[in-house]
């Protein structure tokens, strides 16, 4: 099952918790030794920096495809470690990224040595709004140098918020099948595990069945759902070949599509994939281009959110993307009230390295 850590952090007593989530994450991922310690020091610095630069915030781990969108039957794992903050922003990132650069009193890491240590990382700051770092740790590396991920044309991301600690009943995943890359959220009905049972079984479907159209999974979904309380979904897939976008989707989860800086809802029909689906599931088409960017979300999610006009989603990691919003809808007056997962997919920038 979908299983999401959100450790506050807001005194050094929370160091200790997300020390051991990362490590009951990677246990349960089966990661070796050298990766777990990895995962564990980068959790903590991150951590660290919450207290001491920001006067707290929030650590989010959870375990996704370690090649989201690569279309391998059996994805290895990775721990995704998100760190959000409200806090007043890095003046100097460069500086902070760079080595020889530790916070202070921390564990003498600093975000460098994070950097490297981690599969993928990224961080974005805003004077004033805050800071969010994300990490993909990866549960073997290679030998040899460390590889980075070779970029596809497009690539996705997520956060994952529970309302309780533990299951998430939100889930979702990117698969590549062929031409066509497919997006699916799922928002399993109502909370904890049994929530979780039927979102987790939307993904399961997915990676048996990312080859058929929306409306076509869709339907398959249905079946595949129907010994769980149901969910709701958004499918969206893009066709490389054609540079189309195919969306459908059932149930309470936002869509939005910006092209350029326009930007347009995709509406979803009601009911419920697995007990309530509708004779005729809506199939909407739209050009695609580099232009172009994806972002769904469950019913957690404030319907206002926006997506500020000063964060560069057009070269930020998508899971920075949707960290970012989840950021700037929430604060300690608005709680989370339900489930929330924001997932983004979006081209992959040209001067990415591989």
């Amino acid at each position: 099952m979908t299983r999401v850590w959100d450790v506050p952090v807001h005194d050094s007593t929370r160091l200790r918790d997300v020390r051991v989530a990362a490590k009951e994450v990677c246990g349960r991922a089966g990661f070796d030794e050298d990766r777990g310690a990895a995962a564990e020091l980068v959790t903590t610095e991150l951590a660290t920096n919450l207290l001491k630069h920001a006067g707290g915030g929030q650590i989010l781990l959870e375990t996704v495809d370690a090649e989201l969108g690569s279309g391998a039957s059996a994805p290895q794992p990775a721990l995704q470690i998100v760190a959000i903050d409200h806090g007043l922003g890095i003046p100097d990132l460069s500086a902070a990224l760079g080595d020889g650069f530790s916070t202070t009193a921390s564990l003498g890491a600093g975000l460098g040595t994070c950097g490297r240590l981690a599969d993928d990382f990224e961080v974005h700051s805003s004077p004033g709004r805050g800071t969010v770092a994300l990490a993909r740790i990866h549960a073997s590396r290679r030998s040899g140098p460390k590889s980075r991920r070779s970029p596809g044309p497009v690539w996705a991301g997520g956060v994952n918020v529970p309302l309780v600690a533990g299951h998430s009943g939100d889930a979702w995943a990117c698969v590549r099948s062929g031409e066509r890359v497919t997006l699916l959220l799922a928002d399993g009905l109502g909370h904890g595990p049994q929530a979780a049972e039927a979102s987790d079984a939307a993904v399961r479907q997915l990676r048996r069945s990312a080859h058929l159209a929306p409306p076509e999974l869709l339907a398959v979904l249905h079946g595949a759902l129907r010994s769980t309380r149901g969910a709701a979904v958004a499918v969206a897939q893009l066709d490389l070949a054609a540079e189309r976008l195919e969306f459908s989707g059932i149930g309470n989860i936002g869509a939005r599509f910006r092209t350029g800086d326009n930007w347009q809802h995709l509406l979803s029909h009601p009911g419920i994939v697995g007990a309530h689906r509708p004779a005729r599931i809506p199939h909407l088409r739209l050009p695609w281009s580099s232009d172009c960017l994806l972002v769904l979300h469950s019913d957690g999610l404030p319907s206002r959110w926006s997506l500020r006009p000063d964060v560069p989603s057009a070269v930020l990691d998508p899971g920075v993307t949707a960290a970012l919003i989840v950021r700037d809808a929430s604060s300690s007056a608005r709680p989370v009230r339900d489930d929330t997962a924001v997932t983004v997919l979006s081209p992959t920038p040209s001067n990415r390295e591989p």
